[in-house]
């Protein structure tokens, strides 16, 4: 089953996640937006754009967002965050293995809690970095395999079903080494954990950072 960077429609995932996003963003995870897009400036594109919770943390240094979002359900509701956002935000559709944008025209590249469900995350990473400028920064917040063992185990088990649940989302993916062997240099990276309910045990392994085009 594709997740819904896939292009597929997840009208029930949607739903849930809609319910659910609200509480983790007063727990702690629109603090991790607003770390993640701190000094963010120049064209930005932001892939897997989900509802838009990302868009009231863009400054005014930023010229401008182009947010894609593969799911009808989300992107609706991206549109509508849209309206209030304090930039310029264009929300559009789109794959991430197929990014509707020329080579090198972004200053900014924002990868937040998608690359857990793209298909494959280097084709993902390579459609980012060709989008980007030479210099231009990769920011990702994303939740990821664990260093410890026995969680990393429970990942491992959980990846069986999880996917299946929740459009595609994946528990135990190394994305750290993944986005560095697509090209980009680490300029900065924080991990830390993040539960903000009882089922969330497996995706609490977080990391939040930058990385560079060179």
């Amino acid at each position: 089953m594709p997740g819904r960077h896939g292009g597929m429609s997840h009208p029930v995932f949607a739903y849930m996640y809609s319910r659910f996003a609200p509480g983790a963003e007063r727990l702690g995870a629109a603090n991790h937006r607003e770390e993640l897009l701190s000094g963010a400036s120049g064209r930005v594109l932001e892939v897997g754009a989900g509802t838009g919770l990302n868009f009231r943390h863009y400054g005014n240094a930023v010229a401008g967002v182009m947010a894609v979002e593969p799911e009808p359900h989300m992107r609706e509701a991206a549109i509508q965050a849209s309206l209030n956002a304090s930039v310029r935000v264009a929300v559009v559709g789109g794959l991430d293995s197929r990014l509707p944008v020329a080579d090198a025209t972004f200053d900014v590249a924002v990868a937040s809690l998608m690359l857990c469900s793209v298909p494959d995350q280097r084709v993902a990473l390579a459609e980012m970095y060709r989008a980007l400028r030479l210099g231009g920064e990769l920011r990702f917040y994303e939740h990821v395999q664990a260093n410890e063992r026995t969680l990393a185990s429970i990942q491992r088990a959980v990846d069986t079903f999880w996917p299946y649940v929740g459009a595609g989302c994946h528990t135990s993916r190394d994305t750290l080494k993944v986005i560095e062997q697509s090209g980009f240099v680490i300029q900065s990276v924080r991990r830390f954990r993040f539960q903000p309910c009882l089922m969330c045990v497996p995706v609490s392994p977080h990391i939040i950072g930058v990385a560079l085009k060179v």
